[in-house]
C-alpha cells in the first residue's frame, strides 16, 4: 500500500476511534449533570486527563520544552478553544436545551465551521467532492434528527442554551483548524500534554468560583467512573487520535466525522439505554458514511 494511502485510512481509522468514544461524552455526561455542576465537571474532567497523559507524554515534553517555550502565544489558543470553552459550553447549554437541539446545533454547525476556516485559514481545497460529502452528511445528521419527517425540523424550539452550544460548536472548529498549524517540531504527546495542562489552569479560577457559590459534592462510585471515562477516553485517547487524523487528512476533511456522533449516541442508546433503533437510523447512518467517503474522495 503506497504511503499516501496509508496515511489516509490511518487517519479514517483514527477520526472513527475519536468520535466512537466522543459519542459517549453526552451519555456520560447526561447522567451526571445533576450531581456536578458544569465547569466543575468539565475542571474534574481535564485534570484527570493531564494526570493521566503526564507520565505517559513527559519525555516527549521535556524533548520539546524549548519549542514548545518559543510557541506558547500559539498554544493558548487551542488550548483555550479545544480544552476550556469546547466542553465547558457543551455542559453550560445541557442545562437549558433538549437532546434534540444539543445534536442538531453542535453536529451539525461545527463541521461546517471548521471546512470555511480550513478553507480561510488554511488554504486547503473545497472541491465538488467535499462540499458534495459535507452536503450528504448533514442531510443524514438532520433526517435522523428529524426522526425520519423533515416537517419536524420546522417545530424545533431555540432556548438561550442553543447560544452556549453554537459557541462550543464553533470553538471546537477554531481548535480543529488550529491543530493543523501545529509546530512540526512538536511531537504529538508533548503537544497534547501542553494543551491539557494549559487549559485546565485556566478552568481553575472558574472552577474555585462556582464551587464557593454551589453544594459541595455528593461523591459516589458510578460519578468517578464516569469522570474516569470522559479523563482517559473521551480527553486522552480520543483527542490523541483525533490530531493524528487531522494531520493525515486535512481539518476540513477529519471536522465531517464529527457528524458520526450522534449515529454513535444512538446505537449506544440502543443497547446501553433500550431506546428503539428504527430504519430512521440506519437511512441516517447510509448517508453520514457515504458523504463521509465522498468528501475523502481523491
Amino acid at each position: 500500500m503506497s504511503s499516501p494511502r496509508k496515511n489516509i485510512y490511518t487517519g479514517i481509522s483514527l477520526a472513527l476511534l475519536a468520535v466512537f468514544i466522543w459519542s459517549g461524552n453526552f451519555i456520560a455526561a447526561r447522567s451526571v449533570i445533576r450531581q456536578l455542576p458544569p465547569v466543575s465537571l468539565a475542571f474534574y474532567r481535564w485534570l484527570t486527563a493531564s494526570v493521566i497523559l503526564f507520565p505517559i507524554a513527559f519525555r516527549s515534553f521535556r524533548n520539546d520544552w524549548p519549542v514548545i517555550k518559543r510557541s506558547v502565544g500559539f498554544l493558548i489558543w487551542p488550548a483555550l478553544t479545544g480544552i476550556t470553552l469546547f466542553n465547558t459550553f457543551v455542559y453550560i447549554g445541557a442545562h437549558y436545551t433538549t437532546a434534540i437541539n444539543l445534536s442538531l446545533i453542535g453536529t451539525c454547525s461545527s463541521p461546517i465551521i471548521a471546512v470555511i476556516l480550513a478553507r480561510i485559514f488554511l488554504k486547503e481545497q473545497l472541491n465538488a467532492w467535499k462540499i458534495g460529502g459535507m452536503i450528504l452528511c448533514v442531510a443524514g445528521v438532520l433526517y435522523l434528527l428529524s426522526k425520519g419527517n423533515w416537517e419536524n425540523l420546522v417545530h424545533l424550539h431555540f432556548s438561550r442554551g442553543d447560544g452556549w452550544v453554537l459557541l462550543a460548536a464553533a470553538s471546537f472548529a477554531v481548535y480543529n483548524t488550529l491543530v493543523k498549524r501545529k509546530p512540526a517540531n512538536i511531537s504529538s504527546l508533548g503537544f497534547l500534554l501542553s494543551l491539557f495542562w494549559m487549559g485546565t489552569l485556566v478552568l481553575l479560577p472558574f472552577y474555585l468560583w462556582e464551587s464557593s457559590h454551589t453544594p459541595p459534592v455528593s461523591w459516589n462510585y458510578n460519578l468517578l467512573l464516569i469522570i474516569l471515562f470522559l479523563g482517559l477516553g473521551a480527553s486522552v485517547i480520543s483527542f490523541l487520535s483525533w490530531n493524528v487524523a487531522v494531520g493525515h487528512l486535512g481539518a476540513g476533511r477529519t471536522a465531517l466525522f464529527g457528524n458520526l456522533i450522534p449515529v454513535f449516541s444512538s446505537i449506544e442508546a440502543a443497547l446501553l439505554l433500550h431506546e428503539d433503533f428504527t430504519n430512521v437510523h440506519i437511512v441516517s447512518m447510509i448517508l453520514v458514511f457515504t458523504g463521509i467517503i465522498v468528501a475523502n474522495r481523491k
